[in-house]
């Protein structure tokens, strides 16, 4: 008799306690005798090594310190000098084989990026005879609001890549100042009758310059000849027609666009086999770092040195490589610090 009470006992208590966990509301007896029926806590309590190791750090009188080698103390530094970039795995792998999409490219010393990149055109089987290619990103910012302005510069490169000289073409409508710009390698000289002729595309120069007498009558030409268009700034308008020739003639010309980049050609790598051809065309690596030596100290010069580093990156890229980061600080131009001498 005993053993049917307890189970009609056992099946009575089950079916109160289903009815009041559908209803929505529990009794303190139903949440001390099944706690299995709620919600599982979410939490951990402290385990019993964690609260032993604790105590006794509580209790001893000696401070607790981690010590770190002179390697992990360096390691440490140059992470937190360098962090860790948004979507590469760490600044720079560990090991000589990994995943590139995983890491930010290297910095190189141009000489090394010069070298990689030959091999990258040998490798590739590419063509031949291509042009090497420097991007500068620059800092334009001065103090508070103001900027450098977009500038286009020219540059006499102590190892031109290009053997024919440049065209220029001169406006002028003086006898003598004629005179002077054919002596001097001009290849065309004329006035207002040139006009139509570079309108129709029938002339053609890779400078123009002219005099003070003649450029309020070339206005006509501004959106033909557009960046080429003489100005004063650019050093192509005056009455030195000698040296306004001279500069022209052999220099090499790089501007500003995007308003803070320069995107231009310093030098022609060559894999042609024949001897004569190749000293011709092809350059050793020490004319090249001299070519972007030049290059860059001309850009530094229109921002004053007190404002920091104008060249913000820089990178080397031939015709069908991929393009290289390289280190370019020690191209920058240093202040010179006067010295009183007694």
């Amino acid at each position: 008799m005993a053993a049917p009470v307890c189970c009609l006992r056992t099946v009575i208590h089950g079916g109160h306690r289903h009815v009041f966990k559908q209803a929505g509301f529990i009794t303190p007896s139903l949440t001390i005798t099944n706690r299995s029926w709620f919600a599982v806590r979410s939490y951990a309590t402290q385990s019993a090594a964690v609260k032993k190791f604790s105590k006794e750090k509580k209790t001893s009188k000696e401070p607790f310190t981690k010590r770190l080698s002179k390697g992990q103390l360096a390691e440490k530094e140059t992470e937190s000098a360098h962090p860790k970039r948004f979507g590469f795995t760490a600044q720079k792998p560990t090991d000589d084989v990994y995943m590139a999409r995983y890491y930010p490219k290297p910095i190189l010393e141009p000489e090394t990026a010069i070298e990689m990149l030959k091999t990258f055109q040998r490798l590739d089987f590419s063509s031949p005879t291509q042009s090497l290619f420097v991007g500068l990103k620059l800092d334009m910012k001065l103090e508070k609001k103001k900027k450098v302005d977009p500038f286009v510069g020219y540059l006499h490169l102590p190892f031109p890549f290009v053997k024919d000289p440049n065209k220029v073409l001169v406006f002028t409508e003086k006898a003598e100042a004629a005179e002077i710009a054919k002596n001097n390698g001009a290849t065309v000289v004329g006035g207002i009758e040139l006009i139509p002729q570079i309108l129709n595309d029938e002339i053609q120069a890779d400078f123009y310059i002219a005099t003070p007498d003649i450029i309020a009558k070339l206005n006509i030409l501004k959106n033909k000849l557009r960046k080429k268009f003489p100005k004063t700034k650019r050093g192509s308008v005056g009455n030195d027609v000698a040296n306004m020739m001279k500069l022209f003639e052999t220099s090499y010309e790089y501007t500003v666009e995007k308003e803070c980049l320069v995107q231009t050609k310093i030098a022609t790598l060559s894999l042609i086999s024949t001897v004569t051809q190749q000293r011709s065309l092809d350059m050793p690596v020490e004319h090249i770092v001299a070519n972007l030596d030049a290059l860059v100290k001309d850009v530094c010069k229109y921002k004053p040195l007190t404002f920091g580093p104008f060249v913000e990156k820089a990178l080397l890229s031939s015709s069908t490589s991929e393009a290289l980061f390289i280190n370019c600080q020690k191209f920058f131009p240093q202040e010179v610090e006067n010295i009183d001498e007694e």
